[in-house]
């Protein structure tokens, strides 16, 4: 399952205001197989992503960082859109993603930030 900051679900959800969001998945994966693992994810996952009307949008592998400290650049990146801060919560919460996608990805990874973002306004 997405290992999340205490309460920040909850004050996630609190501050909807309907609106799409962006997540930023930065990953770091396990030495010994962790990038394809992640590919195993990223397969179980897209389909139950797509009921609660999110999408992959986006994985890229990391290159060289131009400007980071020792530490701070990470293997890959993936962007998920989802309609809003609640399907999002309930994709996450949803036993198909808990019991079939979410150990692939925990599998694979030795760490992982989660980041929502959200369209500036003008």
């Amino acid at each position: 399952m997405l290992t999340l900051i205490e309460d920040a679900l909850d004050r996630f959800l609190e501050e909807d205001d309907g609106q799409a969001v962006v997540m930023l998945n930065l990953l770091r994966f396990q030495e010994d197989g962790g990038r394809e693992r992640y590919a195993d994810y990223l397969a179980v996952a897209a389909p139950i992503v797509a009921r609660f009307g999110a999408e992959i949008v986006y994985v890229g592998n990391g290159l060289p960082a131009l400007s980071a400290e020792p530490g701070q650049a990470w293997d890959a990146v993936a962007l998920v859109r989802c309609p809003s801060r609640r399907a999002f919560a309930d994709m996450a919460m949803d036993a198909d993603y808990r019991d079939r996608a979410a150990p692939l990805r925990e599998a694979a990874l030795t760490e992982a930030v989660l980041q929502p973002f959200q369209t500036a306004s003008s």
